[in-house]
């Protein structure tokens, strides 16, 4: 089944550069890149308009001889996925700055997702960074084969061999912090209203627990993602601590707040 959503249109990073206002934001067509689209997701509960800019391509042009990402090391000193400009202030790379970022340009009338009590921000922040951080959730997941990105995170044999048990500690510790919550009436990871964990969780937990078509869209760029993440569900460790609490609130938050199914442009299947 094909679910057809609107194509989006993408500027050059060239453009992006040479822009004096709007914010700006790194894609590749039609694939899901879980920080790019946790991003996304950011962005859109803040209703901040974005500008969808090509990512460039890791390796050497064929033709030119040159590093793709040569330009975008150039602007921003790293080549990660995605790169966030706004107007004509410096680059933002990390996620806990880009996410600074989105909570100080979103819209007035939009939902807050850093809490202010500063417990709350404390457990927050927390679970981000397990699920975000180095070492943490897409940390392991990205060395659980080797490759060129795995080699970029640190792969080793022996790194390889802890992450599916490492993957699914944080995904046990999650499960039993919803469970938590339910007890005490709420839908959310952290106190009584949604926060930036939510959505991070939400978005991040497609790779481990493939979402519908009414939510992530099939294109060809992204099919061979997809087999990744479908193949991520069946590891043992992995298999063993997921729960239908995890999916309710993951479909939860995603068919509630964010854009679904989700608009990545590139080509349907």
């Amino acid at each position: 089944m094909t679910i057809k959503t609107k194509s989006p249109e993408f500027i050059s990073l060239e453009e992006a550069a040479k822009m004096k206002e709007g914010t700006r934001i790194t894609f590749v067509p039609g694939i899901q890149a879980i920080y790019a689209e946790a991003l996304k997701n950011i962005c859109y509960v803040k209703k901040i308009k974005i500008i969808r800019t090509l990512h460039p391509f890791m390796g050497i042009d064929k033709k030119t001889g040159k590093d793709r990402q040569a330009k975008l090391y150039e602007l921003t000193s790293q080549t990660s996925l995605p790169t966030m400009f706004h107007n004509e202030e410096r680059p933002r790379n990390v996620w806990i700055e880009q996410l600074a970022l989105a909570e100080e340009i979103g819209s007035s009338d939009s939902i807050n997702l850093i809490p202010d009590d500063f417990q709350e921000r404390a457990d927050m922040f927390g679970l981000c960074a397990i699920i975000l951080g180095e070492d943490g959730l897409v940390w392991n997941m990205r060395i659980l084969s080797d490759g060129q990105l795995a080699r970029k995170y640190g792969y080793s044999d022996g790194a390889s061999s802890k992450a599916p048990s490492k993957m699914a500690e944080i995904i046990k510790l999650i499960n039993l912090q919803l469970k938590k919550q339910e007890e005490k009436g709420s839908k959310y990871l952290i106190g009584d209203k949604i926060s930036a964990v939510d959505i991070y969780w939400s978005t991040i937990s497609m790779t481990i627990l493939p979402a519908s078509l009414e939510i992530m869209p099939k294109t060809k760029q992204n099919e061979g993602m997809l087999f990744f993440f479908e193949a991520n569900s069946k590891i043992p460790e992995i298999k063993e601590v997921l729960s239908d609490r995890i999916l309710s609130h993951r479909d939860y938050i995603l068919k509630t707040y964010c854009e679904t199914p989700a608009v990545l442009g590139g080509d349907p299947v």
